[in-house]
């Protein structure tokens, strides 16, 4: 007999200029249980927990706490009521010692100052709790980052909490970490916490949580007890398509038998290489003339693997090779050197600089390998601004125009037509059709393909597993950080790809 819910919402609506971030949303939280909250990028689970915790005021719907109207105007007050968050980011003092960590804010005090002994011992008390055994006096920046989750957690229970929201808690933590948390997120379970956990990790969903809620674009798309729901199910659910059955097409793995002609291709081979708390070791070879696509869903390892590819990230082992020759690439500056490009994600924060103009953002690149000494003459800079403004089709008033002020789809060809502008042997693009227009969508893909067919060897990194399969000569798949299989020729197929995302195997 489940137990009365402790949250109830209803209706639940938040709509952001141009945006409708929930639409008519219900959920439910019951005392005892981890449920989980799954959904892609733009799902609305941030949103969801805002409204919940008071940073959004919603505009529609009701929620109810013990069937009392709830509805809180900060966090601090959210908290109050027994609901307390720990976010992905721990929000901890790392200069500041456990203990004051756990009372910040809020420390007891005798004669006007702070009473350490009446501190250390309740912060002693309080991580006893949870089964920890710390010197509470030791800053706490050096402890491992479970440590830390841990302490956030401890600090977010101190103030009587009866729901714990944890926002994606696992992300930098290793199989190790993540057994320790589990194990408190048990305890707590046991002891009547009613806990909301996001995250994008499907066997860790597996594995803890009692009830999904997924989320799609904004909406309420299912609710299931955790042994009720298939995992190929989760994933259809979460993508809004159903995938067919794995027996009709058989996945046959890409990665085997390389011929001769292959190896005199390959631009990059990777061994074993992998990064703490990012990405499991892998193996890939990224060959000259081909597209190699990276599928997965939100959390799978596909950015981690651009970014240590590219040297934003440094490996904590394995090796690359480089048209057969060891490199070590320790920074960005040093990919660069060896013919790499790199279009990120997040076009505004790691892309563009939108007050500089068009033709500025385009020459970065080159600008940079060139070396701030040698300035490019205005006349290249000209040349290569009109090359490809027509080559990419850039809609702008001019190369003097503030970047700023592009469509989010020119302002994607700018950044392609920066790279471009060095002419790299390698390019990696990470989501380069996010958040533009159909018809600019269709530009980038046929650029994409027509860069790997005139030699060009191309890395695809897309959350639009269609857009994947249509670029792709080859797809590698990941799932939960770690490289699951590679696949060719026929094998590229959305079913196939699905069916080992759902199952974790080929």
């Amino acid at each position: 007999m489940p137990r009365p819910e402790i949250l109830t919402i209803r209706g639940l609506t938040k709509v952001f200029p141009g945006v409708r971030a929930l639409s008519n949303v219900d959920f439910s939280l019951r005392p005892g249980e981890v449920h989980a909250l799954m959904g892609e990028n733009g799902a609305g689970k941030s949103t969801l927990i805002k409204v919940l915790t008071g940073l959004y005021k919603k505009d529609a719907g009701e929620m109810l706490l013990d069937g009392e109207p709830f509805e809180c105007a900060t966090p601090e007050e959210a908290q109050l009521r027994g609901v307390s968050t720990v976010y992905q980011e721990v929000n901890l003092i790392p200069s500041l010692s456990v203990a004051e960590n756990i009372f910040l804010g809020r420390q007891p005090r005798r004669f006007g100052c702070i009473d350490w002994k009446t501190l250390n011992e309740g912060a002693r008390r309080a991580i006893k709790n949870l089964d920890l055994d710390l010197d509470v006096s030791r800053p706490v920046g050096s402890f491992s980052m479970a440590v830390q989750q841990l302490v956030a957690i401890t600090r977010a229970l101190d103030v009587s909490a009866r729901i714990l929201i944890l926002d994606e808690p696992t992300s930098s933590l290793d199989a190790a970490e993540t057994a320790r948390l589990f194990s408190v997120m048990r305890k707590l379970r046991e002891e009547g916490m009613a806990i909301l956990f996001v995250t994008h990790f499907l066997d860790q969903v597996y594995e803890i949580s009692d009830r999904i809620t997924v989320l799609r674009n904004g909406e309420h798309v299912g609710e299931s007890r955790t042994g009720d729901l298939p995992r190929l199910k989760l994933v259809e659910t979460m993508l809004g398509r159903e995938v067919e059955s794995l027996e009709k097409a058989p996945v046959k793995n890409g990665g085997n038998g390389v011929s001769g002609e292959d190896r005199e291709r390959t631009m990059i081979r990777v061994r074993g290489l992998g990064r703490r708390g990012a990405i499991h070791p892998f193996d890939l070879d990224v060959r000259k003339g081909e597209v190699l696509g990276l599928a997965g869903l939100l959390g799978s390892g596909r950015t981690e693997t651009a970014r240590l590819l590219f040297g934003v990230d440094k490996p904590h082992e394995g090796k690359i090779f480089v048209k057969g020759a060891e490199a070590s690439i320790s920074s960005p500056r040093k990919a660069i050197s060896l013919g790499f490009a790199f279009c990120p994600e997040d076009r505004k924060a790691e892309g563009l600089i939108e007050d500089l103009t068009v033709r500025e953002n385009m020459i970065l690149a080159l600008q940079a390998r060139s070396g701030v000494f040698r300035k490019l003459p205005k006349k290249r800079q000209d040349e290569i601004v009109d090359r490809y403004v027509t080559a990419l089709g850039i809609k702008t008033s001019g190369p003097e125009q503030r970047v700023g002020a592009l469509s989010g789809g020119n302002q994607q060809k700018v950044i392609v037509a920066r790279w471009l502008a060095s002419e790299p042997e390698f390019l990696i693009l990470d989501e380069p059709t996010r958040g533009v227009d159909v018809g600019a969508k269709a530009e980038i893909a046929n650029l994409i393909v027509g860069l790997s067919r005139k030699g060009m060897a191309v890395m695809f990194i897309s959350s639009e597993l269609e857009e994947v399969i249509a670029c792709s000569d080859r797809v590698s798949v990941l799932r939960d950080r770690v490289k699951l299989t590679e696949l060719a020729g026929e094998a590229v197929e959305e079913h196939n790809v699905l069916n080992i995302i759902a199952h974790g195997e080929a």
